[in-house]
């Protein structure tokens, strides 16, 4: 079958978008302006959007914002608010460790005590009828980064769903999703690549072969801090402001949306192992592979028969 792929540089990564059948170049380049515009919403990392906009009035006064964005901070605030792991305010943690950068380090525990005092998530304020965000301490940050890939790469497939595409690869720089029937095998499944949290990147210790779904992970590889034989990763704990101590390399989380994945993740992470009634109630979330620190892979959900294991280093568990 025919297909488009294109490369684009957006959300701090690089973004790849392939589209099957007969699509044209404008499919993908629209696409392409969507992450653009939503980028330009949720940011923090350039001097203006509109979360910059939240935090720069922190402790001073609301702010009115889009539709888009203020659907999408106060999903996040009440997420925040479930104390599950999820903290869309825990950026001036986050900047404090800087974990992934050159003048990264570990702060003192005065230092953290004294962030903590800004990631409450109930010092903040939302307006259904203004649509207005207010960060009521001077200092917080909002930070839709544990979110917004998923929220985006949701509207990107409901565009092309839109254009009456059926199959197609939306890869935001590690957060999946795969829409529709795959083209590429006989079974119209797709195979999805678990990364060897000991490998370098691209290298993977399983295949899952599943129909149509997002495929989102958590794991404690990608940004790491060394200080004196000591390993920090940059999953903070919002609870402590340190690194979150568990068993687990990853979990990756297979579900309808992405978003949902996004939440997930986070969920099933800080739980550290499988819950036992996790996603019982939303069909839209299908399953969850957890790969722990001693090599054991922990299916929930997920048959045995849908994962090839590609490294006999690795154990798989029931």
């Amino acid at each position: 079958m025919p297909k488009l792929h294109k490369t684009y540089q957006g959300l701090g990564t690089l973004v790849h978008l392939t589209l099957f059948g007969q699509p044209c170049a404008s499919d993908l380049e629209q696409a392409n302006n969507l992450i653009q515009h939503y980028e330009s919403l949720f940011t923090i990392n350039r001097p203006h959007s509109e979360i910059v906009t939240i935090n720069q009035a922190a402790g001073k006064q609301p702010v009115q914002v889009s539709d888009a964005t203020y659907a999408l901070v106060k999903q996040a605030i009440l997420l925040s608010r479930q104390n599950f792991g999820f903290n869309a305010f825990i950026g001036p943690l986050v900047k404090l460790w800087n974990i992934g950068f050159k003048n990264a380090h570990v702060p003192t525990a005065a230092q953290i005590q004294a962030r903590l005092g800004l990631t409450n998530p109930f010092n903040c304020e939302f307006n259904d009828e203004q649509e207005t965000i207010y960060l009521q301490k001077a200092g917080m940050q909002l930070d839709l980064g544990a979110i917004a890939k998923g929220y985006i790469a949701d509207r990107i497939q409901d565009f092309w769903h839109s254009l009456g595409k059926k199959a197609g690869i939306i890869d935001l720089g590690g957060n999946l999703l795969l829409m529709g029937a795959s083209p590429l095998r006989a079974n119209h499944q797709w195979s999805i690549g678990i990364q060897n949290p000991l490998a370098p990147r691209g290298q993977v210790l399983a295949t899952v072969h599943l129909p149509a779904c997002s495929a989102v992970t958590s794991g404690i590889y990608e940004r790491t801090l060394n200080v004196s034989g000591h390993i920090y990763h940059h999953i903070l704990n919002p609870q402590t402001g340190y690194p979150h101590v568990n068993n687990l390399s990853s979990v990756t989380v297979f579900s309808k949306y992405s978003l949902d994945g996004e939440i997930e993740t986070t969920r099933l992470f800080f739980a550290g192992k499988p819950i036992k009634a996790w996603a019982q109630t939303n069909p839209n979330i299908y399953g969850a592979i957890f790969v722990t620190k001693n090599k054991k892979i922990i299916l929930q959900k997920i048959p045995p028969t849908a994962v090839t294991l590609l490294d006999d280093h690795y154990q798989i568990l029931e």
